[in-house]
C-alpha cells in the first residue's frame, strides 16, 4: 500500500506505527466509543491500512515498531486469519464496524480494551503475552475457542450482549492461559464456555453477571483446570453453573454469590477435585445443588445456603466449616431422595476430628431413625422400641433412668407383697431390691429369683420385667459394640 492512497488520518498511524508511538483522537477522555458510527473521516482508519502495518510495515532502526491507536473507527475487516504479527497491537477505546478475524493468528500482544465491537473471532489464536479487552463492549459472540495465552486474559468489566447468539457469547473452551483468567466485573447475556480450558493461575469472576434471565447454562466449565483460585465472589449467575469433572487444588470461592435456576440445577460441581469449596454468605441457593462423588479437603458451607433439593452422594470432605451444632447439618442429608447412609458416615467422622463427640452420636442416631423408614414393619416396630428406650444405644443414660424406673415400681410392688418361697426351709431372706435386679439382669443373679415364685398377675409382673430387662441390655450392648468397633 502507499502512503499517497492514505486518507491524512491513516497517514498519521502510519507514520507514528515505525517507531511505536501511540495516536489518539480522541477530543476528550470520557467520549463514549459506542457513538463511534457518527465519528468523521479525520478519525477513521480503514482495516485494510492496519493489516498492510502489521504484516509489513516500515520500522525505524532502534525502535520497537508497534500499532497503537485510541479513539479512532475502524472501517472495514480486519482480518489477521493464519498471519503471524510480531508487533503489540493496540486498539483502545476504538469503534470497531466488523467483527476482527485473529482465527489462527500468532501475535504478540493484542489489547482491545474499552472499545465496541461487533463480536470477535479468534479460535486457536497464540497470543505470545497478554490478551487485554477490558472494558470492551461487544454485541456478538467473542469466540476463543483453543486460544493459547502466554500470559493473562484480562476481561475486567467488560461487556457481551449477544441476544440474537445461537451459542455461547463468550467462548473459551479448550483455551490454555499461561496465567490468570482476570475477569472481575464481567457482563455477559448468554452462555461463558470455559470447557477444558487450562489456566496456569486464577480464574477471577469477582462481581461478574453471568447468563440469562430465562435460564439455561451461564457458565459451563466441565473439567477446568485451574492451577489457582477460581472466584465467583458476590457474582450473580443466572441459570446453570456447570463445574463437572474440575480440578481446583486452590479454592473454589462463592462467597455472597447468588446462584438462581429454579426448577434446575443451579451448582453442579459433580466428580471434581477442589482444595476448598466456599458456599457461604449468600443467599439460598435457587435450585439444585450437586456435588455428587466430589473430594473436598476443606468444606465451607453455611446451612442457611443450602436449597431445598441437594445430591451428595459419594461427597467427601475432610473438614466442614464452619463448626455447627449437629441439629443445623442434619437437615441438609435429608433432602436428598433417599437414604445415604454415607453421608452420616462423612459428617462423623468430621465431628470426630475436631473432637466433638455429642454431635458425631446425634449424627449416628439420626441415621438409624432414617434407616428405620427403609425397614419393614416389624423392623421399624423394632428400631421405634430402641429408640424409645436406649435412643440406639447412643442415649445410654436414658437406659439408665429406664432401669431405675423399673426397679422402683418392681420394689415397691414386691416390697408390700413377699412371693412365696420354693423351699422356705432352704430360701434365704426375700429382698425385693435384689430380686427385682434379678429379674431386670438376665446374666447377673443374686439367688433371688430361683427361690421365689410370684403368683397371679405378680408373676405377670415378673415376666414383663424380665422382657424388659432382656430388651434393655440387648439394646445397650449394640450400642457399645457400635461405638467399640467405631474406634
Amino acid at each position: 500500500m502507499e502512503i499517497n492512497d492514505l486518507t491524512p488520518a491513516e497517514t498519521r498511524v502510519w507514520r507514528a506505527f515505525a517507531s511505536g508511538a501511540p495516536v489518539d483522537f480522541r477530543v476528550t477522555e470520557d467520549e463514549d466509543p459506542a457513538d463511534g458510527a457518527s465519528w468523521g473521516p479525520e478519525r477513521t482508519v480503514r482495516a485494510s491500512v492496519l493489516r498492510a502495518l502489521l504484516l509489513d510495515g516500515p520500522q525505524e532502526d532502534g525502535r520497537v515498531a508497534a500499532l497503537s491507536l485510541a479513539g479512532a473507527r475502524v472501517t472495514e475487516r480486519l482480518d489477521l486469519q493464519y498471519a503471524t504479527v510480531d508487533h503489540p497491537v493496540r486498539l483502545r477505546h476504538c469503534h470497531v464496524d466488523e467483527e476482527p478475524r485473529f482465527y489462527g493468528a500468532r501475535l504478540r500482544e493484542l489489547n482491545l480494551s474499552e472499545s465496541v465491537l461487533p463480536g470477535m473471532v479468534s479460535h486457536a489464536v497464540r497470543v505470545e503475552g497478554v490478551l487485554r479487552l477490558t472494558r470492551a463492549r461487544f454485541s456478538g459472540m467473542v469466540r476463543l475457542a483453543g486460544a493459547e495465552v502466554t500470559g493473562s486474559l484480562y476481561l475486567e468489566s467488560t461487556r457481551i450482549d449477544a441476544p440474537d447468539a445461537e451459542g455461547p457469547v463468550l467462548q473459551l473452551n479448550q483455551a490454555v492461559l499461561g496465567a490468570d483468567l482476570w475477569a472481575p466485573g464481567l457482563r455477559a447475556g448468554g452462555e461463558v464456555r470455559l470447557t477444558g480450558a487450562r489456566v496456569a493461575g486464577t480464574v477471577n469472576l469477582t462481581d461478574a453477571v453471568l447468563g440469562r434471565p430465562g435460564g439455561g447454562t451461564a457458565l459451563h466449565a466441565e473439567t477446568l483446570s485451574a492451577e489457582a483460585d477460581v472466584v465467583l465472589r458476590r457474582a450473580e449467575v443466572r441459570g446453570r453453573l456447570e463445574l463437572r469433572g474440575a480440578r481446583i487444588p486452590g479454592r473454589l470461592d462463592l462467597s455472597h454469590a447468588r446462584l438462581a435456576n429454579p426448577g434446575g440445577t443451579a451448582l453442579r460441581a459433580s466428580s471434581c477435585v477442589i482444595g476448598e469449596l466456599w458456599l457461604r454468605e449468600g443467599p439460598v441457593v435457587q435450585g439444585a445443588l450437586n456435588l455428587r462423588r466430589t473430594q473436598v479437603d476443606v468444606l465451607f458451607l453455611q446451612p442457611e445456603v443450602v436449597p431445598a433439593w441437594v445430591q451428595l452422594n459419594d461427597l467427601t470432605y475432610t473438614s466442614l466449616i464452619p463448626h455447627e451444632p449437629a441439629e443445623r447439618r442434619l437437615p441438609m442429608l435429608e433432602k436428598g431422595d433417599s437414604y445415604l447412609p454415607f453421608l452420616y458416615e462423612q459428617l462423623t467422622a468430621a465431628y470426630r476430628r475436631i473432637g466433638d463427640d455429642d454431635a458425631a452420636r446425634s449424627v449416628q442416631l439420626a441415621k438409624q431413625r432414617r434407616r428405620r423408614g427403609t425397614l419393614p414393619w416389624y423392623g421399624r416396630l423394632w428400631g421405634h422400641l430402641q429408640d424409645v428406650t436406649v435412643g440406639y444405644g447412643f442415649r445410654p443414660v436414658r437406659a439408665g433412668g429406664w432401669l431405675l424406673s423399673l426397679l422402683a415400681a418392681g420394689a415397691l410392688v414386691y416390697g408390700l407383697h413377699h412371693p412365696p418361697a420354693l423351699k422356705p426351709d432352704e430360701a434365704p431372706d426375700f429382698n425385693p431390691v435384689f430380686y427385682t435386679l434379678d429379674l431386670l439382669l438376665p446374666v447377673i443373679s443374686f439367688g433371688q429369683e430361683a427361690a421365689f415364685s410370684p403368683r397371679g398377675w405378680y408373676q405377670t409382673l415378673s415376666y414383663v420385667l424380665v422382657v424388659t430387662g432382656w430388651i434393655l441390655a440387648t439394646t445397650v450392648i449394640t450400642g457399645l459394640t457400635r461405638t467399640v468397633s467405631r474406634q
